[in-house]
């Protein structure tokens, strides 16, 4: 059974990842806002370790107070808004960093995305 994680599990969890330390595998995945898992990323070495995604109903409500977008760098890493309550988390086996992981399903497509977990981005914003 996959963990999951609530925002503050996913701070924790953050924190704890030594900063600008990955290995060749991960060195060239630079992805502080979403992006299209690289056809060149070897994700065998990545473990799943928890989740993101609820029970709770569905939303595909984004969060961006400050004016950004789902593609954004600084964009906040919310839990309880879409993308990210359909995301599961994963880990380097060799470096420990983190990542959020989801499926992007167009209308004629599938995309694999990805996205460096940022401690400082984490926000535990919930609806209203």
């Amino acid at each position: 059974m996959t963990t999951t994680f609530t925002t503050e599990d996913l701070i924790t969890a953050a924190k704890s990842i030594v900063k600008d330390e990955k290995c060749p595998n991960c060195a060239d995945l630079a992805c502080p806002g979403w992006e299209t898992m690289p056809s060149s990323f070897n994700q065998d070495e990545l473990n799943l370790i928890g989740t993101l995604k609820s029970e709770n109903e569905e939303s595909w409500d984004e969060y961006h107070p400050h004016g950004t977008q789902i593609w954004s760098a600084n964009a906040p890493i919310a839990p309880n808004f879409h993308p990210y309550n359909k995301c599961d988390l994963y880990q380097c086996q060799k470096c420990t960093q983190m990542y959020l992981r989801y499926t992007e399903y167009g209308g004629y497509y599938v995309d694999q995305r990805i996205r460096l977990v940022t401690p400082e981005l984490i926000d535990g914003a919930s609806h209203s």
